[in-house]
């Protein structure tokens, strides 16, 4: 993980107003969190594309369907989970998950 004030974009967005959270952001959840080796960055992001998907928190939900992807996570899986998510969580979610998703596919190529 980069040092603190070289972070993540959502970080990157933060530093200015809050700080502290930016070197949170920073140093425990991309620091600590993602790096801890009991699940694998694929498995985390499997895990958090769908908890942002069942929370509807569709401002993180770009940056980690990226993250996804590069961690191995296949469109195939992504859609999958979007729409697994959907029978526990909700359809609206769900809906906005997957417009999302393809918004990335499709810048991706």
């Amino acid at each position: 993980m980069p040092p603190s004030g070289s972070g993540s974009a959502s970080s990157n967005e933060l530093r200015g107003t809050a700080p502290k959270l930016a070197d949170l952001l920073d140093d425990v959840v991309y620091g600590d969190i993602w790096e801890r080796t009991e699940l694998s960055k694929r498995d985390r992001s499997l895990i958090t594309v769908a908890a942002l998907t069942a929370l509807y928190r569709s401002d993180q939900l770009r940056g980690h369907i990226i993250r996804a992807l590069d961690n191995g996570v296949t469109r195939e899986e992504i859609a999958e989970v979007i729409t697994h998510i959907s029978l526990y969580a909700g359809m609206p979610g769900s809906v906005t998950a997957g417009g999302i998703a393809r918004e990335v596919f499709e810048e991706r190529g």
